[in-house]
């Protein structure tokens, strides 16, 4: 389904964009692929590591909407990555969160439907589920920007989303920090021991994508279903793993942070369709008769629950150390 496309991926020097490319560089897939983002250091990191033709390096910002509309020309597939992703940088600068992760997703969104892109790929995060932070709030607006877009009938680009929990080793992310611990012989810091998190691997975050490519419809969200794991046994399993005997310290829960994730909220969870691996949350189509906002409800609401990752599949320690081995830097560590 690949085949003579050239792919565009904002914010692609980032981990999600170098598994994308770990994924098809070898393989007779796309035409071309795209790598556009702000960093030109990385960009000279990746032109090294890949030394692939088809891989073309652009430079410029989704805040900066001619940037953008450059780098569209041409492309049929556009995975949309770009964003502030850290919790404490998104609290302490809302409004930059706001100018990458709203402003720019409708640049990327504007300059798609501009150059008759075929598909728009949103990636979204459990934070934007009954968001309490700036980022989550930043990337809920995203989402309903696509959304609302993706109404226009007079378009022809199909624009869908991705949400997915924390996935694994990702840059900032609490792995790389308590290997770093480990193996430095400091204390582990962990917030709260009975917190949950959903965890994915890189590839898991991939194969989200392309299923929504493959199957999204206009509005569409899509959801892979992740098992979860507390922070302590996070620390217990790669304690384990690595033979280490570190002291477990806690820190308490950090400003923005909350005990469990949500992938789907419960609004959601009324309609959205199961399809084994994955949730489909097909878009709110209401107009603004406003009727069905004040006069007319939905019982059946009050009786889902929202999908979280203290309600998910919950995984012991041999199933977290199993997850853990899937990664490759730990594989080298520990063998």
């Amino acid at each position: 389904m690949f085949k003579n496309k050239i792919l565009l991926i904002t914010g692609g020097t980032g981990s999600f964009g170098n598994a994308v490319l770990k994924r098809f560089i070898k393989a007779d897939n796309f035409k071309g692929i795209r790598i556009f983002s702000r960093d030109e250091k990385k960009q000279d990191d990746m032109r090294k590591k890949y030394n692939d033709s088809k891989i073309k390096f652009y430079i410029g910002d989704v805040r900066d909407y001619q940037s953008v509309k450059d780098v569209m020309q041409g492309v049929d597939l556009v995975f949309h990555a770009a964003a502030l992703k850290q919790v404490p940088t998104c609290e302490f600068f809302p409004m930059q969160a706001v100018k990458t992760n709203i402003l720019g997703a409708e640049n990327v969104i504007n300059a798609a439907i501009n150059n008759k892109v075929k598909k728009v790929i949103v990636l979204s995060t459990d934070k934007a589920v009954y968001p309490i932070n700036a980022m989550g709030m930043s990337k809920a607006l995203m989402e309903k920007v696509m959304i609302a877009k993706s109404h226009d009938a007079n378009i022809t680009t199909i624009l869908c989303g991705t949400r997915y929990g924390n996935v694994m080793a990702s840059r900032g992310s609490v792995i790389p920090l308590f290997v770093d611990q480990i193996k430095a012989g400091k204390p582990i810091t962990i917030t709260d021991p009975n917190m949950t998190r959903f965890m994915m691997t890189l590839d898991d975050s991939v194969d989200l994508v392309l299923y929504a490519f493959k199957y999204g419809k206009p509005g569409d969200i899509f959801v892979q279903k992740a098992p979860a794991s507390t922070i302590l046994n996070l620390a217990k399993a790669l304690l384990e793993l690595y033979n280490a005997k570190n002291e477990i310290k806690i820190i308490g829960t950090r400003h923005g942070e909350k005990l469990f994730e949500s992938l789907i909220n419960r609004e959601e969870m009324i309609k959205a369709i199961d399809l084994g691996g994955y949730y489909r949350i097909p878009a709110d189509t209401r107009d603004l008769n406003y009727n069905l906002y004040f006069s007319e409800g939905q019982s059946d609401v009050s009786k889902v629950v929202e999908y979280t990752s203290h309600n998910t599949e919950r995984l012991d320690l041999e199933g977290i150390k199993k997850l853990l081995l899937k990664l490759d830097f730990i594989r080298e560590d520990v063998k």
